[in-house]
């Protein structure tokens, strides 16, 4: 019972909770990145290279033996091709990352900055225009008894 309590009182956090919205954004973040760059981006660099899947690329070492059946040779291979296709797919999404998380960041620093000058307009405002005292009308009551009082007294 006290690990359920304890599990309940953890998923309830609302840090927890911002995680895994976190992660279903960043999950469906991706999906738009891999979009971007296999259906916009691979076809342009292939327009202008030739190839854009790099994933067929190998190197063969060395012939290790036949193939029994259609007497292929059967080589040992390194694919190096996979290993620059998923380095160029992880450096595209880090940069399109960057890009977004710069233009949110100089948004909201200038979002700030902006209500920082407001406020700042406003003080140089109020203090060029100073707003009449206004006294309650209680206040003003008692000042006038008190000035009568005063005058009646001084006769």
């Amino acid at each position: 019972m006290k690990f359920i309590k304890g599990f309940k009182t953890f998923i309830s956090r609302g840090n927890v909770l911002d995680l895994a919205v976190g992660v279903i954004m960043a999950t469906a973040f991706g999906k738009i990145v891999t979009s971007v760059i296999n259906d916009i981006l691979f076809p342009l660099i292939a327009a202008l290279l030739g190839e854009a899947d790099f994933k067929d690329l190998v190197w063969r070492v060395r012939q290790i033996g036949t193939d029994a059946i259609t007497g292929d040779p059967i080589y040992a291979t390194v694919k190096y091709g996979n290993f620059i296709q998923v380095t160029f797919e992880f450096l595209l999404i880090a940069l399109f990352i960057y890009i977004v998380v710069v233009q949110i960041v100089k948004g909201q620093a200038r979002k700030e900055r902006l209500a920082e000058e407001e406020r700042i307009r406003k003080e140089k405002e109020a203090k060029d225009n100073p707003q009449p005292v206004v006294r309650p009308e209680d206040i003003l009551l008692l000042e006038e008894i008190r000035d009568l009082l005063k005058k009646n007294s001084t006769k």
